[in-house]
């Protein structure tokens, strides 16, 4: 028997792969266009516990919430991005003012964050980080003043985030007037 070149051992060799592969993926495809039997429905309800509901705020209510934040800030010649985020910390609504640094719009979306993980004001969580200085290291969080939750019978449903102020403080107060505005 004739021994073959490296080339054509190399070629040969591909080819085979080629042809397995091409293989493996048409029984793969024939196996994933066969429709598998579906679930049986199961029936939920609140009162067997299988479900929780939850109350969020409405993209209208946010939307007033940030609108009455910025326009707290603007009486007092305040350059800031307000954010608002839903009980599980997605964003809802942003709102950068005329002139806001471009850090604060990051700023806002993990002070509004922080604010509804925790149902606290930011500025009280920065005393809890004497006692747990780690809690900083969670992702997406801030701990820095200019928080405030949005609570329903004291649970939080949403989070109000406001930068750009030259103290947190400032941001606080303005993140609260938001708060505010949903009590009208």
């Amino acid at each position: 028997m004739k021994k073959l070149s490296l080339r054509t051992r190399v070629l040969t060799g591909a080819a085979v792969v080629a042809a397995l592969g091409a293989g493996t993926f048409g029984a793969m495809s024939a196996s994933a266009s066969t429709p598998a039997a579906a679930p049986a429905a199961v029936q939920a309800d609140a009162a067997n516990r299988n479900l929780q509901q939850t109350t969020h705020l409405t993209v209208a209510a946010a939307t007033k919430a940030a609108q009455a934040t910025l326009d707290a800030a603007k009486k007092e010649n305040q350059r800031v991005s307000v954010a608002v985020v839903d009980r599980n910390g997605n964003t809802v609504v942003t709102l950068r003012g005329d002139g806001a640094g471009p850090q604060a719009y990051e700023s806002a979306v993990k002070k509004a964050y922080t604010a509804v993980s925790w149902n606290a004001p930011t500025s009280e969580l920065t005393k809890r980080l004497a006692q747990a200085p780690t809690l900083k290291d969670i992702p997406g969080t801030l701990f820095l003043a200019g928080g405030a939750p949005v609570q329903v019978k004291g649970a939080p449903v949403a989070g109000i985030g406001v930068a750009g102020a030259p103290s947190g403080d400032l941001d606080e107060k303005f993140a609260q007037a938001g708060v505010a505005s949903l009590a009208k």
